[in-house]
This record gives C-alpha cells, structure tokens and sequence, in this order.
C-alpha cells in the first residue's frame, strides 16, 4: 500500500511540477504565431526528458548519488567545472524567470502589479524552503499543480477542427510574414521549454534526498514515463490554445494574460480561477526546483553536505548557497523585462542541454556506477541521435538569438 501511494503522489509530481512559466509563455507564443507547426519540437523535447530523467534518476538510486558528484568522478573535475559552470549560470536566470513568473500569476490574479509580489513571492519561496520537508513540499505544490488540466478541458471546450490542427502538426509551415530565423528559434525555444536543466538535477537530487534505491524503481519509471508524457500533454495544450484562440484574432503573447485569455472564454471566471490556482502552484514549485538544484550542483560537485533531508546545521553552505540564489534572482526579477527572460532562459536551455545530457549518457553506461542497469541497446541509440540533435541546436542558438534579436 505505501509502495503504490508513493507511486501514485510521483505521477502526480511529475505532472503538476512539469509546467513552469516557460512553458506559459513559450508553448502559447509558439501556438498563436506558427499554430500546430512547432508541436514536433515539443515532441522531440518531451522525449529527450523522459529518455535523460530516466537516466539520472536510475542512477541516483542504484549509485546513491546524484548528477554532479557522478560527473565530477566519471568526467574529471575540469570537465565537469565547465558544464557546472553553464547549468549553475542557466539554473539562475531561470529561477529569475520563475520568481518573475509567481509576480506575473499573483497580478493576473490580484491586479496588483508583478514587481510588489515579487520580494514577497521570493521571501516565501525562502521560508517553504528552510522550514519543509522535501517530500511534503514536492507533494503539495505537485499535487496542487494538477488543476493545470483545466487546460485540456479549455482545449475541450474551444472546439478545436481535429482533423486540421493535426494535418498542420503533420505538415508544418511557416507563414509568409514570419522569417525562417523566427520559425527555428522558436523551434528551439520549444524543445528548451521541455528540457531545461534545472528538471534533471532536481529530479537526480530528490531520489537521494528520498533515499530511493533499486527497489524505488518503479516509481522512478510511473515519475517519468507517466508523469512526463502527461506534462508533455498540457504543454501541447497551451499551444493548442495559442493555435485555435489567439492566432485567427492576430493575438500575441506579451503578457501572462494572453494565455488566460482563451481560458476565459471556453470556461469562464471559474476556469481562469483554477487556471490561476495551477499555475501558481507550477510556477512556484518551479522556482523551488530551480533554487535548490543550483545549491544541489554546486555542494555535489564540491563534496559538500547538501540536501533537506540532513540537519540544516549540517547543511551551512548550501543552505547559504540557496539563500544566495533567492536573492540573486529577486534582484534579476525586478530589473529585467520577465517575457524576455523567460524566452531568453527556455532557449539557452536548448543551448546547454548537451553539457548535462552528455554525461548522464557516459555514466547510465558505466557499470561502475549502475552495474547491470545500464542502458540497452535502442535506448542508447535514441539517446545518442537525440544528443546529436541537442549539439545541431546548441551551434544555431547563438546565431539565431542574434539573427532574431531575441525574437522581438
């Protein structure tokens, strides 16, 4: 009864927590601008998640030992610097944009503007994170994030030509006034939005902060290839919305409010309220995700106590480390323009995804760290041509950023 509890609280984790203000923005934006043309990216990308989480999470239980401290032995201290040194910088201005993101919710909500919620968002974010259990937190704001399936009930209720919206995500096209540069980048935002980082370090860290070991592996299986497609179904969703509602009346995403717009009209004042209610629970829980992996990577890979399942006074420096990255962010979020960093974040996650998933892939094929669970054969060959996929986007990112001017 308790194994199949804990399997059922993982699915409902790996659902709500999948959703963050990323995929808000970037899944609408895609949707309302190019329709159904860009849902392969978010294929591409929901599968690239399940395939490496699937990875990082084996490991940790059968190693007992999460992302970074496995990289820094396996790759060599140097190598494994420079991919700590890309996700902790990647992991931090997503958290930016996730602490900007509650702002957003909380004034979509409150009408208040974003910039007066967000020193009180990251103040509680600190509080949740210094006083919670890390399965108490994980469950509530996973569990909560569930009312984000208001999303398929809107996609329900627009009622969608089926049969067009899939000839298009069958056939993609790109229409005469945008730009082939637009079509790509976004494409890349896409598959970002579905691969961040900061979802695999998290993850790799909570299984040895719940102290999984090989007979957890079945949750670690319902977390990633139930929960994970499912979050790959909302993410659908959005785009959905975006396609059906948004681009015929020529609407684009510049607020939060845009995506709730179509809400609005398919469900009512009640939809937008538990569209509101999920979102604030995913964005939120994102932002605690996004915090604790950036002290989870550095303490693994500097060999220093880390987690919430220790004392927090045996803990001082990723406790101070978390602290640290709170209010890094907080100043981030209140400078900068939250939209454009939130599409900024979803496509460097694109960009260095190659620096995490690479060697997630050298370790799941190390017997010395998973003994007889080590990839198969098909797994490592989806795997590798997914990688070199990820390596074709990294090289066009830059260029394309610059091209696009950010996608403005």
């Amino acid at each position: 009864m308790k194994k199949s509890l804990q399997i059922t609280l993982g699915i409902l984790t790996a659902i709500g927590g999948m959703i963050d203000i990323g995929n808000l923005i970037g899944n609408t934006e895609a949707g309302a601008r190019f329709g159904l043309s860009l849902a392969w990216a978010l294929v591409l990308g929901g599968l690239t998640i399940v395939l490496y989480a699937n990875m990082a999470g084996r490991v940790a239980a059968v190693s007992h030992r999460a992302t970074f401290d496995v990289i820094r032995e396996r790759l060599g201290p140097r190598v494994a610097l420079v991919d700590l040194g890309a996700s902790v910088l990647l992991t931090l201005l997503t958290t930016l944009a996730e602490i900007a993101g509650v702002g957003l919710v909380l004034e979509l909500a409150t009408g208040v503007t974003y910039r007066i919620w967000i020193p009180l968002a990251a103040v509680a974010l600190w509080m949740i994170l210094w006083r919670s259990k890390f399965e108490h937190m994980e469950r509530v704001y996973g569990t909560a994030g569930l009312a984000m399936l208001v999303l398929l009930f809107a996609v329900w209720r627009l009622h969608p030509d089926g049969g067009a919206l899939t000839h298009r995500a069958l056939h993609p096209w790109r229409p005469p006034h945008e730009t082939v540069y637009a079509y790509w980048y976004l494409a890349i935002a896409q598959f970002g939005a579905m691969t961040t980082p900061y979802e695999v370090l998290f993850f790799s860290s909570g299984a040895v902060e719940e102290r999984w070991t090989t007979s957890d592996l079945n949750v670690e299986r319902a977390n990633v290839f139930i929960g994970f497609p499912l979050g790959t179904l909302l993410a659908l969703a959005l785009m959905i919305i975006g396609a059906v509602a948004l681009k015929p009346r020529g609407i684009g995403v510049a607020h939060l409010s845009q995506v709730g717009l179509p809400i609005s009209l398919s469900l009512g004042r009640t939809g937008v309220w538990f569209f509101l209610f999920g979102a604030f629970a995913a964005v939120f829980g994102a932002a605690a995700e996004a915090s604790l992996s950036t002290a989870y990577s550095i303490c693994q890979y500097f060999g220093v106590q880390w987690g919430k399942y220790v004392k927090r006074a045996d803990a001082p420096v990723f406790f101070r480390l978390l602290l640290a990255t709170i209010v890094v962010s907080t100043f981030g979020a209140l400078i900068f323009d939250p939209i454009k960093v939130t599409l900024l974040a979803i496509v460097l996650s694109a960009a260095a995804i190659p620096l995490t998933f690479f060697p997630l892939l050298v370790v799941a094929n190390d017997p010395d760290f998973v003994g007889d669970r080590v990839n198969g054969r098909f797994t490592n060959l989806v795997s590798v041509a997914l990688l070199v996929v990820m390596a074709l986007m990294s090289v066009a990112t830059i260029p394309l950023l610059i091209l696009t001017r950010g996608n403005t």
